[in-house]
């Protein structure tokens, strides 16, 4: 250890205590979301878009930046809410796409049949 760095322990010791030996959150650029918004924008991806609003069936990160710009008034470029999305436990992987006017019972009737088998 070094004398400036040992001085400085020693001026913090002196100033706040044995409180000071533990750590303290680095300082840094600030997250881009706020306290409660992670968990609102989890719901928000988990619920899926409305295709009448948001003119997709499936969310992607442009989308989904733009949401965030309406909801919380923050500007996000793709690649940093792709890290968001990470630490939200997501994944990037996308669902199967299905078209919003499909019938499930079309499709339930037509895998019944044996021609989807052959």
């Amino acid at each position: 250890m070094d004398r400036q760095a040992l001085r400085d322990a020693v001026v913090r010791y002196n100033a706040e205590g044995v409180a000071r030996h533990y750590d303290r959150p680095l300082p840094g650029r600030p997250e881009w979301l706020s306290e409660g918004e992670p968990a609102t924008l989890k719901a928000i991806i988990l619920a899926g878009p409305d295709p009448r609003r948001h003119g997709c069936v499936e969310w992607t990160l442009p989308i989904l930046c733009e949401v965030i710009a309406e909801r919380f008034d923050s500007t996000l470029h793709p690649a940093s809410l792709s890290r968001i999305v990470r630490r939200l436990d997501l994944s990037k992987q996308k669902t199967r796409p299905h078209h919003p006017q499909s019938d499930a019972k079309a499709q339930a009737a037509f895998q019944k049949r044996d021609c989807a088998k052959r």
